[in-house]
């Protein structure tokens, strides 16, 4: 028996990170919609597109390969973009594109039909509310702003990318607000969803908490 998991919450809480240790401890199929969103958003702004112009990017969607591999890498009409899509500008075009209803659309559809066989780990900011309303298990994944930021850093600094703590933080908050006021499926917590404030746990801890509530999922 597989299952799909959906874990929610908002940006810079790790969900990416524990949804691909979850999906490899399973061999289930990790699905990064960040990634697709920012995939449209780095497209559209290569091409000029007005990101107040829906139609326009809803086509352009119609008209792209993109492609995640179980490496976690992102194709995107066959070039990999999986680096290219991580700067911090790109994050909040990201931010504008995924409020956009027919834009979600697309992608809502194409998520969806990656989920039909189960054995899914799908993470972003409405995977239990939309995407996967049916999910067999749901985390709402959070933690402070201040714990957030210095993960992000710590991720760019790796990466080689060269970023300000304060400002880091100020684009959370940011990012935050706009991911939670969008009129379309806005950011928030599943009425059956489990709550996980990872602010203050290990990636070991998390891992280990988050296999527990599928193992009690899949035991029901």
């Amino acid at each position: 028996m597989k299952i799909n998991v959906a874990i929610d919450g908002p940006c810079a809480a790790g969900k990416s990170s524990i949804a691909k240790i979850i999906a490899k401890n399973l061999g289930y199929t990790y699905i990064d919609t960040g990634a697709m969103y920012r995939s449209v958003a780095y497209k559209a702004d290569l091409l000029n597109l007005s990101f107040d112009d829906e139609d326009s990017i809803a086509e352009m969607i119609r008209n792209t390969d993109l492609k995640l591999n179980s490496d976690g890498k992102i194709f995107l009409d066959g070039e990999d973009v999986t680096m290219k899509i991580r700067t911090n500008r790109n994050s909040l075009l990201a931010s504008k594109v995924s409020a956009l209803k027919k834009v979600r659309e697309e992608l809502v559809h194409q998520q969806q039909k990656m989920a039909l066989e189960k054995g899914v780990v799908m993470d972003g900011r409405d995977i239990g509310t939309v995407v996967l309303p049916d999910a067999e298990l749901k985390i709402y994944q959070t933690a402070t702003i201040e714990s957030r930021a210095l993960r992000r850093y710590k991720e760019n600094l790796e990466k080689g990318i060269e970023t300000d703590l304060e400002t880091l933080k100020k684009e959370i908050e940011r990012r935050d607000y706009n991911d939670s006021h969008r009129e379309n499926s806005p950011l928030k917590k599943a009425e059956d969803a489990i709550e996980l404030d990872t602010s203050n746990m290990s990636i070991d801890e998390v891992e280990k908490t988050v296999m527990e509530m599928i193992k009690g999922r899949l035991e029901e």
